[in-house]
């Protein structure tokens, strides 16, 4: 009975996602992709961080697809059709966890790849919680980022034992890199005039924490969400009595709230990224994780420094 159930449910899933797909409701997620070369093991990811990881460390011994397009907001993703038969052929499964995708428990109840490696690789970071619920950015700190490029080290060793010695010594070489990223975040963010940066949304918890900031969101961990008079009112309060200089603003979503506040008082915009996604012309600029967090903190540091 519970075989019957699950099919029932993988039809009805399927179902849903091809009326979705019909009436456009859901983005073009590149369900089209299919694994080609059969002598590797085959890696599906989820979000960018989760796929640049597993790209360092995999080297040329993995296929792996990501499933979130570049220049698509990942809290609004949806599965496609070709999404789920592609998760049906792969050998791993790499997510973030700590609640970033939404899908992923119905998504594996759905699923018939009874040999397919399940991977959460923020299952060993402690969460950050707020009043709307657990933080999901876990990768802001560069600690959490060697930690979950470990916990995918793991898991490939597992689905290919065969190259152990291979992906141990990627995650080592890949770690060094981590940790000089890490490095320079804390050299260069001391001797602050402020440590307080105003982010249009609450994704910057991790950062913060590791590295001694304070961040005051305008909104919650929803990107989407705007503000209201009130909280407008006091976000605009905020900034004057702390001398902001900075309001930030994040690539793939609307700048429109933050300009307004940075015209009452005073203050330039600039882009603070969430490392969640790649825009099309960082794509061609060859940038990464690290890349983009150098960016991050370039940024930070004219924000919180005078005269930088």
């Amino acid at each position: 009975m519970k075989g019957w159930n699950k099919r029932i449910w993988f039809g009805l899933l399927f179902m849903l996602i091809g009326i979705n797909e019909m009436t456009g409701c859901t983005n073009n997620t590149g369900g089209q992709k299919e694994f080609e070369n059969t002598d590797k093991i085959a890696i599906v990811t989820t979000i960018y961080p989760m796929y640049d990881f597993t790209s360092h460390i995999a080297g040329d011994q993995a296929e792996i697809i990501n499933l979130v397009p570049a220049g698509t907001e990942p809290h609004d993703f949806e599965l496609s059709t070709g999404d789920m038969k592609l998760l049906e052929k792969a050998d791993v499964f790499i997510y973030n966890g700590a609640g970033m995708e939404h899908f992923v428990d119905k998504t594996l109840e759905a699923l018939s790849n009874d040999n397919l490696i399940v991977v959460e690789a923020a299952e060993k970071i402690k969460t950050l919680e707020s009043e709307d619920g657990t933080d999901p950015h876990t990768w802001l700190s560069v600690q959490n980022a060697m930690t979950e490029a470990e916990t995918i080290k793991d898991a490939l060793v597992k689905a290919d034992a065969a190259h152990a010695d291979y992906y141990e010594a990627n995650y080592q070489e890949y770690r060094i890199q981590l940790e000089k990223l890490d490095e320079a975040y804390r050299r260069e963010l001391t001797d602050l005039d402020t440590n307080v940066i105003v982010v249009a949304h609450e994704a910057f918890g991790y950062l913060c924490e590791a590295y001694g900031l304070q961040q005051e969101a305008v909104e919650g961990l929803n990107a989407d969400s705007e503000p209201d008079s009130a909280r407008m009112k006091e976000i605009i309060d905020f900034c004057k009595e702390n001398k902001v200089k900075v309001i930030f603003f994040e690539e793939l979503v609307s700048p429109k709230v933050a300009r307004t506040i940075a015209d009452e008082v005073n203050a330039r915009t600039a882009v603070l990224n969430p490392v969640e996604g790649l825009t099309a012309e960082q794509e061609t600029r060859n940038l990464d994780y690290i890349g983009l967090m150098e960016e991050n903190l370039v940024e930070l540091k004219k924000a919180l420094k005078e005269g930088e």
